[in-house]
C-alpha cells in the first residue's frame, strides 16, 4: 500500500505565491512520473505539471513561467512552487504518482489541497 499526502494550500491574494508539497510513503520500489493536477468547481480535472524520475518537466500552457515542479527522489517528495497566482488558479490541487510497489505499477492520488486566489 502506498499513500500520498499533499499539503500547502491556502488563501492568497492575486500576484502572491504558494508552495505545495506531497510526500509518498509505504511499499515503494520506484516512483516514475510525479504530477500535479487541479480541479476547479464545475470543471474537469486537468494536468498542471509533471516531472519524470530523471527530472524532465512539462507544464500546462496556462502555468508556464509561473509554476515550477521539483522532486526529491531520496525522500519521495514532489513540490509545486506557484508564483504570480491568478484568480483562475483557484482549484483543489492533487498530487499524483505512478508507483511500482514491488507487485505492480499503479496510479496513486493525494487527498487534495485547496488553493484560493482572491483579494
Amino acid at each position: 500500500q502506498v499513500q500520498l499526502v499533499d499539503s500547502g494550500g491556502g488563501l492568497v491574494q492575486p500576484g502572491g505565491s504558494l508552495r505545495l508539497s506531497c510526500a509518498a510513503s509505504g511499499r515503494i520500489f520506484t516512483i516514475y512520473a510525479m504530477n500535479w493536477y487541479r480541479q476547479a468547481p464545475g470543471k474537469q480535472r486537468e494536468l498542471v505539471a509533471t516531472i519524470t524520475s530523471g527530472g524532465t518537466t512539462n507544464y500546462a500552457d496556462s502555468v508556464k513561467g509561473r509554476f515550477t515542479i521539483s522532486r526529491d527522489n531520496a525522500k519521495n517528495t514532489v513540490c509545486l512552487q506557484m508564483n504570480s497566482l491568478k484568480p483562475e488558479d483557484t482549484a483543489v490541487y492533487y498530487c499524483n504518482a505512478i508507483v511500482n510497489d514491488y507487485v505492480s505499477t499503479q496510479n496513486y492520488w493525494g487527498q487534495g489541497t485547496q488553493v484560493t486566489v482572491s483579494s
